[in-house]
């Protein structure tokens, strides 16, 4: 049997092509409009091509000729895993993601031409929440002319990533008559102590800690008054009730208010999974980023741990900024390959 290969489109750092290739997937190629990932791709998926190319820009044959693609290819996957800050529920810049709400409508421009074997499509919910205006609507009733469509929401937790990550995902498959869905982890669920901590290798480290290892257990650096708030911030799960009446500690857009924003400032539970690992989880300011027992965020590994990559996987960045945002925009490795093992199982059913 001819392996499946693949081309992901909007490929960051690599998370679905990771995931993919430890499916066995062969990934051909990744595309990205942002030069900065090209390292970080390279030294982590194995024998694929980074291509540096805006999709609105890139033509369906120049893509054909340089991959050596061919059309109609049952053994063919095309991954579209566009940037999904405009359609993302959190309060991010809508002016400056604008032009991505209509990256999905020039993926489509590629299957179209290609009509591979499969077809993956993964996002935030809000696109399913807005389908007609992103274009999602459209593309699902075209698929289903000649694709057997599946979408929905699922929880990655569900998948053996130790993080509440709620994520859109369509499988469209013209192989077989099947509906394809991501093969769900028959394990418990993984939480916050199964993955980080002293006992997983995760040494304790104070804030503006720096790793210049490729471990890179890195950690932002924290104001006096947020060490002192941490300080006052009970272990395994304390939030900021624990100084919401102090004039000086409580930040003054919070004080005295038990209700709303709970999360901010607080610390990560051991025994659930994780809150959404966002591309801001170095900052405690940012939501529930601080560590279960230690006065400081998340370290850019724990984050990326959490995220479920592999303890190895090198991240050829320059700041922890840049790197957490390309750990936060991240699809989760291990749910990539339970979306990759689902199709590789459908494929040797035909």
């Amino acid at each position: 049997m001819a392996s499946l290969k693949a081309v992901d489109f909007f490929c960051s750092g690599g998370g679905m092509s990771s995931g993919m290739q430890k499916a066995g997937i062969h990934i051909l190629a990744g595309i990205d409009y942002d030069i900065n990932c090209k390292e970080t791709y390279e030294a982590n998926i194995n024998g694929a091509e980074f291509i540096h190319a805006n999709v609105f820009t890139l033509e369906e044959t120049v893509l054909e000729k340089k991959l050596n693609l061919k059309r109609n290819d049952n053994n063919l996957i095309l991954i579209g895993c566009s940037p999904c800050q405009f359609w993302s529920i959190i309060n991010t810049d809508k002016d400056k993601s604008k032009e991505s709400k209509n990256l999905l409508i020039e993926f489509r421009r590629f299957v179209e031409y290609f009509n591979p074997g499969y077809v993956v499509v993964e996002n935030v919910p809000g696109v399913l929440r807005k389908k007609e205006e992103s274009g999602l609507e459209d593309f699902i009733i075209w698929l289903k002319e000649k694709y057997r469509v599946h979408f929905d929401v699922h929880n990655v937790s569900d998948y053996g990533v130790a993080q509440n990550r709620k994520r859109f995902t369509l499988i469209a498959n013209r192989v077989t008559k099947s509906e394809v869905e991501p093969v769900r982890s028959k394990e418990k669920k993984l939480t916050v102590y199964d993955v980080i901590g002293e006992h997983n290798g995760f040494k304790k480290v104070n804030a503006g800690h720096k790793d210049n290892t490729a471990f890179m257990h890195t950690v932002a650096g924290l104001q006096q008054i947020n060490l002192d708030r941490l300080h006052l911030t009970e272990k395994d799960g304390g939030d900021r009730m624990a100084y919401v009446n102090d004039e000086i500690l409580a930040p003054d857009c919070h004080k005295n208010d038990i209700t709303n924003f709970k999360d901010t400032y607080g610390r990560m539970w051991w025994h659930r999974q994780s809150p959404t690992i966002t591309t801001k989880f170095f900052s405690i300011s940012n939501g529930r980023f601080a560590h279960p027992e230690e006065n400081r965020a998340l370290s850019l590994r724990e984050g990326a741990t959490l995220q479920s990559f592999p303890k190895d996987y090198i991240f050829k960045t320059t700041s922890i900024s840049n790197t957490a945002r390309m750990i936060g925009n991240a699809v989760p490795p291990k749910y990539a390959q339970c979306i990759g093992e689902a199709i590789i199982q459908n494929h040797q059913c035909k």
